[in-house]
């Protein structure tokens, strides 16, 4: 089988075959995480940024550039940590790269593959090897090489897969952590399963058993439960313009004066179009006037608000705060955060969190959301808490997707948002805030409590599954059998001789007689501390402690 050109039907092939068997694979990569946590998830978060990807490209136009620019735009929307990010930065530059191309040579084919790494390593700060930058990027100079010596789109394809299977073998050479741990880098497997799978939809080998996408995790619902307010919009209007030579920012500013929650993504062949607006058919007209329109949708937010609440009254609703999408943009600055835990979204509300996003350790949220929640702000400035470091680089996309301007202070965990939190001024500029809890989230510590799910090595500490791990920011610093044991080893590290505040937020699994008991302990052995414990309900980390 010869393959001269790449056409829009093979990419969209390919992409299928290869969110299918990342899905197949997914269980697999999430377990080459270095830490052996509850939450290795880069299998899982990769699986849903190219399922992002599938939704957007089988809405396109198609020819190549259509496809390509979906996939971009899909991708973009749906990336979900970092892995799910850097995925999305390849898929970006590589889009750019057949950009209003109806078909791709070899050569252009593996030059669309060099500028995906290019891209990727620009989106990143400090791009390490050992990762999938790196298996990326080996993978694309050996396409480029397969194109030199003339082979065709499947030579291309093949070529990169086999270096890039390479590399990922060398990842633990490059990196020392992997060795220690025994794997492969997780997000370099992703791709290369991403990869395998698409030669394998170009050929169409076993297709079929390949091409069904993951399954989507729905975000869970914010504002069930609350009592409905006056809508300034009341219409959620959803379409897609298809034409040649579309310009974005035109029609985002034509839409902008029908209301708001405006988002516009994608090519000059395709764009996503999402408004809140009391005008539908004036947004439709505008949206005619620049191609033609798909997958129309409009709702009636006022029905849809009633009718959940008829089906969730406030007695059964689960925790949340009142959806703010229907409020008009107030001067000002709000603060949306990342969360997870009853208590623990409490408390942010109660220090004037506007809006909580369900996500953090066990479910990081997508670019889509974030936008979403920022454009949904009450507010026309937002400051965005990622509160763990698998957040921070989609938080840093949705802060570039939207047209309000955001700050994103780099919060790796819960002590260090709320530590933000309290050094916030919600009369200052966004400037002054940023330099105020970017400094204040350096002065706390934080240590966290959970448990290994497979055995494995770290820094020359044998772990089993099972053990009780404890963090100290993000680092594995101590081995235990008892959550409350490992707690008190922390804090050996954590606490110094001056005096400290030290915090403690129990989770779901452990019992407040229990935390009261290690607070009780914890006061004996640091007198100097002034102690408190708060319910965090947390899933899968037993403890969460500051120290100030």
């Amino acid at each position: 089988m010869q393959l001269q050109f790449l056409e829009g039907q093979h990419l969209r092939q390919m992409l299928l075959a290869g969110a299918a068997l990342l899905q197949e694979r997914k269980e697999e990569i999430n377990s080459l995480n270095v830490f052996p946590v509850p939450d290795g998830d880069t299998g899982t978060n990769m699986s849903l940024t190219v399922t992002a990807a599938v939704r957007e490209v089988e809405m396109a136009a198609g020819d190549l550039g259509s496809i390509a620019g979906a996939l971009a735009n899909g991708s973009l929307m749906g990336a979900r940590g970092n892995s799910g990010v850097i995925l999305s930065q390849l898929f970006r530059g590589f889009a750019a790269g057949l950009e209003g191309k109806v078909e791709a040579s070899p050569m252009e084919f593996a030059l669309a593959l060099q500028e995906g790494v290019k891209t990727a390593y620009r989106g990143v700060m400090k791009p390490v090897e050992g990762t999938i930058l790196t298996v990326a990027k080996e993978g694309a100079r050996a396409a480029l090489q397969a194109a030199r010596r003339g082979e065709d789109i499947l030579g291309v394809l093949e070529s990169a897969i086999g270096q890039a299977e390479i590399t990922l073998n060398r990842t633990p050479e490059i990196l020392p952590v992997l060795k220690e741990a025994g794997v492969v880098d997780a997000g370099g497997k992703g791709l290369l399963c991403i990869m395998q799978g698409a030669l394998l939809g170009l050929k169409g080998e076993d297709l079929a058993a390949l091409s069904q996408p993951a399954e989507v995790l729905r975000p869970v619902q914010e504002g069930v439960g609350e009592e409905p307010a006056a809508l300034t919009y009341q219409y959620c209007t959803e379409f897609i313009i298809k034409g040649h030579g579309l310009d974005i920012e035109k029609i985002r500013l034509r839409l902008s004066d029908l209301g708001d929650s405006l988002i516009a993504v994608g090519t000059g062949e395709v764009i996503k179009v999402h408004i809140h607006t009391n005008h539908p058919g004036q947004a439709l007209e505008i949206g005619l006037e620049q191609g033609t329109l798909h997958d129309v949708k409009i709702d009636n937010m006022a029905e849809q608000h009633r009718e959940v609440l008829a089906a969730n009254p406030p007695e059964a609703a689960g925790p949340g705060i009142a959806d703010s999408d229907e409020v008009q943009a107030e001067v000002g600055t709000g603060v949306i955060a990342v969360a997870l835990g009853e208590g623990i979204t409490a408390i942010l509300e109660s220090l004037g969190v506007e809006r909580v996003i369900d996500g953090g350790q066990t479910m990081n949220p997508s670019t889509e959301e974030l936008v979403r929640s920022i454009e949904n702000s009450r507010y026309n400035k937002v400051i965005l808490l990622p509160n763990n470091k698998n957040v921070i680089l989609a938080a840093q996309q949705a802060r570039d997707l939207t047209k309000k301007e955001v700050l994103v202070v780099p919060s790796k965990s819960i002590p260090q948002g709320i530590a933000a939190l309290l050094a916030f001024d919600p009369e200052a500029d966004l400037e002054t805030n940023g330099q105020e809890m970017t400094a204040a989230i350096e002065e706390v510590k934080t240590g966290e409590v959970t448990y290994a799910v497979r055995d494995s090595s770290f820094n020359g500490q044998k772990i089993q599954a099972g053990d009780i791990l404890g963090l100290i920011d993000g680092e594995l610093s101590v081995l235990g059998q008892e959550p409350e044991e490992v707690v008190l080893k922390l804090l050996e590290q954590l606490v110094e001789d001056d005096g400290e505040i030290l915090t403690i937020y129990y989770g779901e699994g452990v019992s407040s007689a229990a935390a009261q008991e290690l607070a009780a302990r914890v006061s004996d052995a640091y007198p100097q501390c002034e102690v408190e414990v708060y319910e965090g309900g947390q899933p899968l980390y037993y403890y969460i402690v500051a120290v100030e």
